[in-house]
């Protein structure tokens, strides 16, 4: 029952639904996505120091706005739009549609022009549709989800304005941390939490936003409110959240709890490295702290929902076998040698750790690229079957 009920939030407005220039716009959106992901991997680990061909001198650079602006808003904002459709319309597509454009202006050597200005833009749309989901839904986590898109907007206005990418990172991390914990409460209303919890929860998130602000006027003493919100949020998820039961049960949810409390625990990780170390403008330190929770937490949720979503997208259903857990554990092993390399000064262990980061992504998307094709090809044989039966 809990697998059904993950699906039908996830997968309101179906693909096989949807008008075809929808669903071949869904895809076109969606494969920029991965090219952003792709392209922001392979800057990263020009910027580790691996002597790989580039095609721009600011890949390097682009790492970060690719991933987060590129790659991540570009699939909330997909994911938003598909589940407003029906009760919204196609306006909500505008957002991760511009983060496309936004996306190829960045790749094609344009970032003043099509970058800032236009990921800004798309952040505001996204906040919007965020909002209209509140009046549609008043609930605490419409509310926490539009609080993050709201930090989105103002990172990438500040990043419009000038301002160097190490401010604009906690407000980055903010849009992320709070978009799935709101996700994640949607999810778990099956459960009845006590009045004493949801204080908790709010109390962590209120922790996170005002760190964030904090560090407009003095960056360490918000990085480091930041990095305690970031545990307590931690340590609420991993306390309260339906994770912990799904873990248990088999097959997909199982995958998926395995996930989630993995990635919780590197957001608990990134949160004390915050509050131990306070704001750095770069070094080990800071690819420490911003990796364990872009990578041991962020993908590790993308690494869970896929097997949902991107199918959701494309109109299939993908089966799960036991190999969605390779990918998962050489990530958190790699982002493990990564981060001992960054706290201990191994450069070396910290370039090995990056490139086996790259290494589990590749190959989680190959194996899903192949898991999709095979249920596609599938279909028409299931509907031959269908056929015959009646």
């Amino acid at each position: 029952m809990l697998r059904q009920k993950l699906a039908a939030v996830l997968t309101s407005g179906e693909a096989a639904t949807a008008p075809s220039r929808l669903r071949l716009a869904r895809i076109v959106i969606a494969a920029l996505a991965v090219v952003a992901a792709m392209v922001a991997a392979w800057g990263g680990l020009v910027r580790i120091g691996w002597p790989l061909p580039v095609f721009s001198i600011s890949l390097g650079a682009a790492h970060g706005p690719l991933m987060v602006c590129g790659a991540l808003m570009t699939v909330i904002g997909l994911e938003r739009a598909v589940a407003l459709q029906h009760r919204c319309g196609e306006w909500p597509f505008i957002a991760p549609l511009l983060s496309a454009i936004g996306v190829a202006g960045v790749i094609g050597g344009l970032p003043d022009v099509l970058g800032a200005p236009v990921f800004s833009v798309s952040s505001g749309v996204l906040l919007g549709v965020h909002l209209a989901m509140v009046r549609l839904q008043p609930a605490t986590f419409a509310r926490v989800m539009a609080s993050g898109a709201a930090l989105l907007l103002i990172g990438n206005a500040l990043w419009l304005s000038g301002w160097p990418l190490y401010r604009i990172a906690p407000w980055w991390i903010g849009f992320l941390v709070l978009t799935i914990a709101g996700e994640r409460l949607e999810l778990g209303r099956v459960q009845k939490l006590s009045a004493l919890s949801q204080q908790a929860f709010a109390g962590s998130v209120i922790g996170v936003c005002v760190g964030i602000a904090c560090t407009i006027v003095s960056p360490d003493i918000g990085t480091r409110i930041l990095g305690l919100g970031l545990l307590a949020l931690a340590a609420w998820l991993l306390r309260y959240d339906v994770a912990r039961r799904t873990v248990r049960m088999s097959g997909l949810p199982r995958f998926i709890g395995a996930c989630l409390l993995s990635g919780y625990l590197w957001l608990g990780v990134g949160g004390g490295l915050a509050l131990m170390f306070g704001a750095v403008l770069g070094g080990p330190r800071y690819d420490a702290v911003l990796h364990a929770i872009f990578v041991g937490f962020v993908f590790a949720m993308i690494l869970g929902h896929a097997p949902i979503i991107l199918p959701a997208l494309l109109g299939v259903s993908v089966a799960s076998p036991a190999w969605f857990y390779a990918p998962l554990v050489l990530l958190h092993a790699s982002l493990a040698v990564r981060v001992l390399g960054d706290l201990s000064g191994e450069f070396e262990l910290r370039r090995q750790g990056g490139l086996l980061n790259a290494a589990a992504l590749l190959l989680y998307a190959a194996r899903m690229i192949y898991a999709v094709r095979r249920a596609q090809a599938d279909m028409p044989r299931q509907h031959a079957g269908n056929g015959g039966n009646r």
